[in-house]
C-alpha cells in the first residue's frame, strides 16, 4: 500500500464503459505489466509501479480478509471475482469489478497472475461497501480469520458461492446501471 494517508471518499474517479484496467504480477504479487488504463487510474507511471507490490493501490478501507480470500482462491488455481476499492497516487478512490486469473507456462505451471478490472455495477459497489465496512469492524474487534469466517457463513446462509454473488451483482448493472 502506498503512503498516501489522507483521502476523501467524495474525491472519487469513475471508470468509463470501455475502461479495461489490466495488469500482470509475478507469483509474489509484484507488478510486471500495467496497461495505459492502469497508469491513468492509478496515477503511477510505469517506472513507479513496475516490480512493486500490487497492493500499491490498495485502499485502506479494503478489509485484509478480502485479499486472503483472493490468495486462497488463486492458490487453488481458480479465478477470482471481486468488487475492489482502490486508491490512486493522488488519493482518489476508484471502484472496480476485478477478475484475477492464474497465468500458466507451457508446462501448466502457474507463473503469475493476470487481472482485468472494469466499471463496477452500482448494486455491487453498494452491497460490497456495506460488507467491507462490517469486515473492517470484525477485523478490528477480532482478527482477519474472523472476517473470512463471516464471509463463509454469509455465503452459506444465502446458499450462494462467492463467484455467483459477484457475477450476479455485476450483472445487475445491465438494469440498475454502473458506477
Amino acid at each position: 500500500m502506498h503512503q498516501t494517508q489522507a483521502f476523501d471518499l467524495n474525491n472519487e474517479i469513475f471508470l468509463n464503459d470501455d475502461t479495461l484496467i489490466t495488469s500482470k504480477t509475478d507469483l509474489q504479487g509484484r507488478i510486471t505489466y500495467g496497461n495505459q488504463d492502469f497508469v491513468h487510474f492509478s496515477g503511477f507511471s510505469e517506472k513507479e509501479f513496475l516490480h512493486k507490490p500490487h497492493n500499491l493501490i490498495r485502499h485502506p478501507l479494503m478489509p485484509r480478509c478480502a485479499f486472503k480470500l483472493l490468495w486462497d482462491t488463486l492458490e487453488q488455481k481458480c479465478e477470482f471475482f471481486a468488487f475492489v476499492m482502490n486508491l490512486s497516487k493522488s488519493a482518489k478512490t476508484y471502484w472496480v469489478f476485478a477478475n484475477i486469473t492464474p497465468s500458466y507456462d507451457e508446462k501448466g505451471q502457474v507463473i503469475g497472475y493476470y487481472s482485468v478490472r472494469r466499471r463496477p455495477s452500482k448494486a455491487g459497489v453498494e452491497t460490497l461497501a456495506g460488507i467491507y465496512h462490517k469486515l473492517l469492524e470484525i477485523e478490528k474487534e477480532k482478527d482477519m480469520e474472523a472476517g473470512v469466517q463471516f464471509v463463509l457463513d454469509f455465503l452459506k446462509q444465502n446458499q450462494i458461492s462467492w463467484d455467483e454473488l459477484m457475477i450476479n451483482l455485476q450483472n445487475q448493472g445491465k438494469v440498475g446501471g454502473y458506477r
